[in-house]
């Protein structure tokens, strides 16, 4: 760790605080709003002054991804533009300016930020500012973009070593001996990891005598028993990390701790294992179960923002941050699920949970190929002719969507499935106006309010085609 460290960021500052905050509300209304520059230079401005904040660069890095459309190469003619930063980063790194390598680390991801060296680089400056979840987080990014690159993984090794994480960085440095089997440092440090994790779990390092020893290595600094040391059978979560710590590359244990912890609403811990059992294996279903914790810890955020601005129904800042988490949720669902899509083609489930998200950000012409195709199973036949039928409406292509709106309506009942009973009716009830159809219309809106009497303006539609037997305009068809 540099001596730099004291003087080089001082991040405690309340005011910089206090103009970070600002910023970070200005960069998620621009993230709702989709106007990535501007939410790109406030979340700049955020890491710039709290730069030990690792929510800041991460909603930074998210927001560059946004810019370039995950293109993974970032803007045009990237290396030219890349090459004068790269040498104000040597030149900081030379003179020990660990500061001024991070902010032109940081300078440089805006340009591209899936460049392996440049989150390098950022992990670097902050593993010597002392900001170690941001060299973790970066060094991460940087094995992400290059899992073939020995230095990435040794810098990876080390932030999670710093972290305490000592299993973690063994498997880097067992990654890095895959790559390189003759590195006999490799193996050693793997090795080591292994030890040095024993003797922080055992709470040695931390014995001020050998009669805290003697009292036993479960004696933390705090004084209380360490879960590591507990016998076997008393603790699963001490049982599965000793199993790890035994067989590194046996992917079970890393999975049903994972799980251990996901029961447990331990969703950082659980993604954390799933993360590593991933690394240690190479498992695609692994991974899976990883991008399941991360969805459910943005809904778990998304649910909190909302209780918030519930409590404050007239604060604009707390609707702009829902607007954005709902919009950040959709894309990675959008995201994870386009992936499984592939992965299992024959999966229909899981084609209409991403129809029904790409509905939510109208890329109808996907939406719909994929609801038809999910319509062939017909243990959810109804929901999705019911999705179809409401996606046809939007696109004003009433005819078909009347003929969905039938085809789903008897696969409904009002004792077993009101909403859907009622929502197919309601539509069928508008489509029948519009045409003219009064008689139909009629039906249909009895059906709806023989269920519920006040849905939309159901019995109101009703009083009117009864009443003078007229017409009526298909209006809030946006209220779908």
């Amino acid at each position: 760790m540099s001596t730099e460290v004291a003087t080089a960021a001082p991040s405690d500052d309340p005011r910089k605080r206090q103009i970070a905050a600002m910023c970070w509300t200005r960069g998620t209304e621009a993230m709702a709003k989709e106007t990535w520059d501007y939410a790109i230079q406030m979340f700049g401005q955020c890491a710039q002054l709290v730069p030990s904040n690792l929510v800041y660069r991460q909603m930074l890095r998210n927001c560059t991804y946004k810019k370039y459309k995950n293109n993974g190469t970032g803007a045009s003619m990237s290396g030219m533009r890349l090459m004068g930063i790269r040498s104000k980063i040597k030149k900081a790194r030379g003179a020990k300016n660990w500061l001024e390598m991070d902010l032109a680390s940081e300078e440089g991801l805006i340009v591209n930020p899936w460049d392996g060296q440049l989150n390098a680089d950022v992990g670097e400056a902050a593993q010597n500012l002392g900001h170690d979840d941001v060299a973790l987080y970066a060094y991460e990014l940087a094995v992400k973009s290059d899992v073939k690159n020995k230095e990435f993984w040794k810098g990876l090794a080390g932030a999670r070593a710093q972290k305490h994480d000592y299993v973690g960085a063994g498997n880097c440095w067992r990654e890095i001996y895959k790559l390189d089997p003759l590195d006999g440092e490799a193996r050693s440090k793997a090795q080591a990891m292994d030890s040095q994790g024993m003797i922080h779990k055992s709470g040695i390092a931390h014995a001020e005598s050998t009669q805290e020893v003697k009292q036993g290595y479960g004696a933390s600094v705090s004084g209380k028993r360490d879960e590591a040391v507990v016998g076997p059978g008393e603790s699963a979560e001490a049982d599965l990390q000793r199993a790890i710590r035994k067989d590194p590359a046996n992917k079970d244990n890393y999975t049903k701790l994972a799980d251990l912890y996901r029961r447990e609403g331990k969703l950082q811990q659980a993604l954390d294992w799933f993360t590593k059992g991933f690394e240690a294996s190479s498992d695609p279903s692994i991974k899976e179960q990883a991008e399941d914790v991360q969805l459910e810890m943005l809904r778990k955020n998304l649910d909190t923002a909302r209780q918030q601005a519930l409590k404050k129904p007239d604060d604009a800042h707390l609707k702009e941050g829902v607007m954005a988490l709902h919009k950040e949720l959709t894309a990675q669902e959008i995201d994870v699920y386009t992936r499984r899509t592939e992965r299992y083609p024959k999966d229909l489930r899981m084609k209409f949970e991403l129809a029904q998200r790409l509905v939510k950000v109208k890329q109808f012409p996907q939406a719909i190929k994929l609801l038809q195709q999910a319509s062939s199973d017909v243990r959810m036949e109804g929901p999705v002719l019911l999705t179809l039928a409401k996606v046809f409406l939007q696109q004003n292509q009433n005819a078909l969507a009347q003929r969905q709106f039938e085809k789903a309506v008897v696969r409904f009942s009002a004792a077993d499935t009101p909403a859907e009973f009622i929502e197919c009716h309601y539509w069928l009830g508008r489509l029948a106006q519009e045409a003219k159809d009064l008689d139909a219309a009629e039906r249909h809106y009895t059906e709806v309010i023989a269920v519920e009497f006040d849905y939309k303006d159901a019995h109101k539609r009703l009083e009117e085609i009864q009443g003078s037997r007229g017409g009526g305009m298909m209006e809030g068809v946006d209220d779908l």
